[in-house]
């Protein structure tokens, strides 16, 4: 059976399931998109939206979490990309504080 991929239009998007960092300053943005993932139950998901593919921050979760994780391109335009990543199995705590030092990488 092949994979079912949804388009912007078939979802129905909670606002409390959606991340916006367009205007998040860049110091920030990579420590709250870890912990909106890391609050998340297993099986749930959230939908990330920035001003453009963030490249560095999946090569992150794949390096640390790549049995855990689920990264989904919804919406890939010149001015905003929308990601659905989902938590597909539970891990170990990483310190957000200091992301880099956490046991995880």
């Amino acid at each position: 059976m092949g994979q079912i991929r949804l388009t912007m239009t078939e979802l129905t998007i909670d606002a409390n399931n959606v991340l916006d960092v367009r205007e998040m300053p860049c110091s920030v943005k990579h420590p709250a998109i870890l912990k909106k993932w890391f609050d998340l139950a297993v099986g749930d998901h959230f939908i990330l939206v920035n001003t453009h593919d963030p490249l560095r921050l999946r090569d992150q979760f794949e390096a640390w979490f790549s049995q855990a994780v689920e990264w989904e391109y919804l919406r890939r335009d010149a001015d905003q990309v929308q990601i659905q990543i989902k938590k597909i199995a539970a891990v170990a705590p990483l310190d957000l504080a200091n992301p880099c030092t956490g046991e995880n990488h």
